[in-house]
C-alpha cells in the first residue's frame, strides 16, 4: 500500500479586507506560491468588482480560498484544528524574521484601513511585525503578505 505525502502549506488570512486590488494581488501571490487564502468576512467590496477582477485575472482558484462568515467562526475552527494564528501588526515588538514559522500556521493580516480590533490582538498565538526604517507607518498590505509568506516558505523549505 502506498501512502500520499501530505504537504502542509501556510495559510494567509485577511480580516475584513476593504481594498479589492490588494485582496486580488494577495490571492494572486498565494496562487503563485501555493499558499491557501482565507477571508474573514464581511469584505468591503464584492468579488465581482471590476477593480478586483482586473488584478486577480485568472489566478482565483476557489479550491484554495476559504471564506469565514465572521471572526468568531474563524477562531473557532482554528482552535478546533489546533492551528496557530500569527497576527502581523505594526503594534508588535518581535520581527517576523526572528520567528520560527510552522508549515500549517495561519498568518493573519488586518484591514488596510483599520487593522484588527483589540479583541483579535488578544486572541492570537503570536504578534509579529515587519521592521521599518525611519518610523514609517506601514507597507502596502499585498507587499507585507508577500514578504512574510516568502519567509515562512523559505524557513520550511517549501520553495
Amino acid at each position: 500500500m502506498t501512502s500520499k505525502k501530505i504537504v502542509l502549506m501556510p495559510k494567509i488570512a485577511l480580516y475584513e479586507p476593504d481594498i479589492p486590488q490588494n485582496t486580488a494581488a494577495i490571492i494572486r501571490t498565494c496562487s503563485c506560491l501555493g499558499a491557501l487564502i482565507e477571508i474573514i468576512e464581511p469584505c468591503g467590496f464584492i468579488l465581482n468588482d471590476k477593480r478586483f477582477k482586473r488584478v486577480v485575472m485568472d489566478y482565483m482558484d476557489d479550491s484554495k480560498i476559504k471564506f469565514y462568515k465572521n471572526y468568531n467562526e474563524f477562531f473557532e475552527i482554528k482552535k478546533n484544528n489546533k492551528e496557530r494564528i500569527i497576527l502581523m501588526t505594526t503594534k508588535a515588538s518581535q520581527s517576523y524574521s526572528s520567528f520560527k514559522f510552522k508549515t500549517n500556521d495561519t498568518i493573519l493580516f488586518g484591514r488596510e484601513s483599520a487593522g484588527v480590533p483589540e479583541k483579535i490582538h488578544n486572541s492570537v498565538n503570536k504578534r509579529l511585525k515587519i521592521p521599518l526604517i525611519f518610523k514609517k507607518r506601514s507597507l502596502n498590505l499585498a507587499s507585507s503578505v508577500a514578504i512574510v509568506l516568502a519567509e515562512s516558505l523559505r524557513q520550511n523549505k517549501l520553495i
